[in-house]
C-alpha cells in the first residue's frame, strides 16, 4: 500500500539513480527494489472508496502492493499522456478518458460507478442558502474548473438550471465565481475553510467527516456523473491491471463503493 507522495519520490528516485548511474556507472537506489505491483490513477472524488479497495484487493492478493495516484482526471490523462507510468485509470467523465482511447493510450473503458451533484455551504451557512434556488445569493461561489469533470458537469447543471429559473440564475451564479479549482477536493475544502459561501461537488464528496451543509439538488435538473475505468496499453503488469478492473466491477467491488455514496447499479 502506497500513498500518492511515495509514489512520486519513487518515480523521483528511478530518475536520478539513472542519471547517476549513466555519471558513474553504478548508483542503487532502494526505491529500485520496492516498485509496486499495480499503479492505479484514479479521480480525486474516489479517493476513499479506492482506498479500501486497494486494502481488500491486497487481502485477497497476498504479496501485491498497489500504489494509488488521485488528482483532476485531466491532471492524470496528462500525466499518462507524457509516459507516467499507470497501470489503470479511472476517470470521473468519459471525456478524457476518450482522448486516451484515441490516442492508442487505452484499448477500452468500460462505466463502473455513477454519482451526482450537490451543493454545499459551510456549517454555518452565512448566505442563508436553504435550497437550489437561493444559489445565485451566494456571494462566494468555488466551482471546479472548466477542464475538470466535476466543473463541466456544474455547467450543464446550471444550463438546466437557466431553463428551469430563467437566465439570471445561471448567470448570477458564474458572476459570484470567486475561484475554479483543479479537482473536487480542493472545491470542498474551500468551503470547509469558510473562504466559499457555496460551492458545487459530487454527493459522495459529503461525508460525516465534512464540515460542510448540503443543500438538495431537484432531482429533475440534477447531473449524473459516469465514471470510467481502463488498463493503460502499455501497462507492465496487464494481468494484474485486468485483475483489478474486475475487482472492482465485483460485487464486492461494487458493494465497497456502494457503502461511500456511489451509484452501482
Amino acid at each position: 500500500m502506497r500513498t500518492q507522495a511515495n509514489f512520486t519520490s519513487t518515480v523521483a528516485c528511478l530518475w536520478v539513480s539513472a542519471l547517476l548511474a549513466s555519471l558513474v556507472g553504478g548508483c542503487r537506489c532502494d526505491a529500485l527494489h520496492e516498485s509496486p505491483d499495480l499503479t492505479v490513477f484514479a479521480a480525486s472524488s474516489l479517493t476513499e472508496a479506492f482506498q479500501d479497495l486497494e486494502r481488500a484487493f491486497e487481502s485477497a492478493n497476498e504479496g501485491v502492493d498497489v500504489s494509488l495516484a488521485f488528482g483532476g482526471s485531466q491532471i492524470l490523462r496528462l500525466q499518462i499522456e507524457q509516459g507516467a507510468p499507470a497501470d489503470v485509470f479511472a476517470s470521473a467523465d468519459e471525456g478524457h478518458v476518450a482522448a486516451l482511447q484515441q490516442a492508442g493510450l487505452m484499448p477500452k473503458s468500460e462505466v463502473f460507478a455513477h454519482n451526482e451533484l450537490a451543493v454545499i455551504v459551510p456549517s454555518s451557512n452565512p448566505a442563508k442558502i436553504e435550497s437550489f434556488a437561493d444559489l445565485p445569493r451566494a456571494g462566494r461561489v468555488v466551482l471546479g474548473a472548466p477542464t475538470v469533470p466535476v466543473g463541466r458537469y456544474t455547467r450543464e447543471l446550471l444550463r438546466r438550471a437557466a431553463d428551469s429559473y430563467g437566465p439570471d440564475f445561471q448567470s448570477g451564479v458564474l458572476g459570484h465565481v470567486v475561484s475554479e479549482e483543479g479537482n473536487v477536493r480542493l472545491v470542498r475544502a474551500k468551503v470547509e475553510l469558510g473562504e466559499a459561501d457555496a460551492a458545487v461537488v459530487y454527493r459522495t464528496d459529503v461525508t460525516p467527516y465534512s464540515r460542510v451543509r448540503i443543500v438538495p439538488i431537484p432531482a429533475v435538473l440534477n447531473v449524473r456523473a459516469d465514471y470510467h475505468i481502463g488498463m493503460i496499453e502499455r501497462s507492465a503488469h496487464p494481468e494484474l491491471a485486468g485483475r483489478w478492473i474486475a475487482y472492482v466491477q465485483s460485487e464486492e467491488g461494487q458493494g465497497i463503493l456502494a457503502q461511500h455514496g456511489f451509484v452501482t447499479e
